[in-house]
């Protein structure tokens, strides 16, 4: 976009009128990436609002050659994911297969066996952990993908991926979070079999 480019130059020299209307220009795409990402309006405005300052103290590191959406919705998501590990995550799932056929599933929310509660919660707690365990961008699209269902054109737009490189990180993070609950599953036979029996997490 011709204006887009100028209003880039201009807000790189200083100018703050043409960052202004950059602002004009993408806060609603801003903000609706930060609201799916976050899912609270209030979270949402505060993270568009970062966003845009930390887009403007690093207008200097902008590479022309790029999509200034695509740079500047990177940002937003980069921040956003910041912003999830530091607060308690909600109920995280993927009921996708992955390469071996199998499912990952966690016990049904709506039973009403306190046990099943428990392990519920428990295989929740887990999975947060290893989600830290991956790397930050296969991080960012996993959660995009299976808490905000992004599509893989929007998540490579995102993080300024290739839709092939974004299909390649979600199958790479998908069996990394496999092993990883594979290798910390309980070694004790009887959890092994309390867990079937609530329908635990499997791969």
């Amino acid at each position: 976009m011709k204006d887009e480019l100028a209003w880039v130059l201009q807000a790189q020299q200083g100018n703050g009128e043409a960052f202004t209307q950059l602002v004009e220009e993408y806060q609603t795409h801003v903000y609706n990436l930060c609201y799916r990402m976050l899912g609270e309006p209030e979270a949402a405005e505060d993270a568009a609002q970062e966003t845009f300052l930390r887009a403007y103290q690093n207008l200097h590191r902008y590479d022309r050659g790029r999509s200034f959406a695509t740079w500047l919705l990177s940002i937003g998501a980069h921040y956003c994911i910041d912003r999830l590990r530091r607060r308690k995550l909600s109920m995280f799932s993927i009921d996708e297969e992955n390469d071996d056929g199998t499912t990952f599933e966690i016990a049904d929310a709506s039973s009403p066996d306190p046990e099943a509660e428990s392990v519920k919660r428990e295989d929740r707690d887990r999975l947060h952990i290893l989600l830290k365990g991956l790397d930050e961008t296969d991080r960012a699209a996993i959660i995009m993908r299976y808490w905000y269902d992004y599509s893989e054109i929007e998540i490579a737009e995102s993080l300024s991926l290739t839709v092939s490189a974004v299909k390649s990180r979600l199958h790479r993070a998908r069996r990394a979070l496999a092993g990883m609950w594979q290798e910390d599953e309980p070694r004790s036979p009887r959890a092994r079999t309390e867990r079937r029996a609530y329908e635990s997490p499997a791969f």
